[in-house]
């Protein structure tokens, strides 16, 4: 077996992995990497023999209690000997004490187990086409409009570290469009849509309830681009379910969010739409 050499992704290298990641089907966003450097420089690694990339993780520190595991993929040439392991145990050691969560295959839990991970939920990833209502709510703002201190004390609700820097990228990107519904001066729904390899996704979408999140989402339906929509959903939230079902979005495929130690308790019952699988 040729030595496999580890080093981190520059940040303009990080599309390897997302390029590895759509030939997966996990459908990246058109603009994931710039994003994705953001939190954290040097939380994604690849592997390579004699100069050619066969490996790839990441793990994002977000905080010093939080990181998260994705982008573990092994070109398929190169499966079976030994390189997959390697390169895990370097993203698992970057971060440290710090508790790890990840999305994984279903098919992969017991492997994750054996690394510390225990399953919390399953998310649904659901899509189709939809229709693009005619305006949106009267009642909807741009979210970048919205002081940015109210958005990140909502983020915290429902993901367990903050992460500002990243979130400041993923609503201000070219081509990431913010909706937003206030209620009483009060945050009540908010999210993004991104436009992706295939079609676009929704993602963060978080709202006090149903209602609140139907308005947001027809609001980014409304703005321009594909009807090919991807809608990743906890299990556990009903309300986000008969959504995506109302839209006659269809289950696709599902992941297992994992986790090796307690996190803050957390809002699901608020999250319509993960942000991201590789990130959280």
């Amino acid at each position: 077996m040729s030595d496999m050499q580890i080093r981190n992704l520059r940040p303009e290298e990080i599309s390897i992995a997302i390029d590895w990641a759509a030939s997966e089907g996990w459908n990246p966003g058109l603009r994931d990497a710039a994003c994705f450097a953001i939190p954290d420089a040097k939380g994604f690694f690849v592997g390579e023999i004699d100069g050619e990339p066969i490996a790839s993780v990441s793990c994002v520190t977000y905080d010093e209690r939080f990181a998260f595991l994705g982008f573990y993929i092994v070109r398929a040439d190169f499966r079976g000997r030994g390189h997959g392991p390697r390169i895990w145990n370097a993203a698992i050691a970057h971060a440290g004490a710090r508790v790890i969560g990840l999305d994984g295959v279903v098919a992969q839990q017991d492997n994750y187990r054996k690394s510390g991970f225990q399953l919390a939920y399953a998310n649904i990833r659901y899509g189709g086409i939809v229709a693009a209502p005619p305006r949106p709510p009267a009642e909807i703002v741009a979210l970048d409009t919205i002081p940015f201190a109210l958005v990140q004390a909502d983020d915290a609700t429902v993901f367990p570290a903050l992460r500002p820097a990243f979130l400041r990228a993923w609503i201000n990107t070219p081509g990431h469009v913010g909706r937003a519904l206030l209620r009483d001066s009060k945050l009540a729904a908010w999210g993004v849509i991104r436009p992706c390899r295939t079609g676009r996704k929704i993602g963060p979408l978080v709202a006090d309830d149903r209602a609140a999140a139907e308005a947001v989402l027809q609001a980014l339906l409304a703005s321009p681009g594909s009807n090919e929509i991807v809608l990743d959903i906890p299990a556990m939230n009903r309300d986000a379910i008969t959504l995506a079902e109302s839209l006659r979005l269809k289950p696709t495929f599902e992941t297992a969010r994992m986790y090796t130690g307690p996190i803050p308790s957390l809002r699901l019952g608020r999250v319509f739409g993960v942000t991201t699988f590789e990130l959280g």
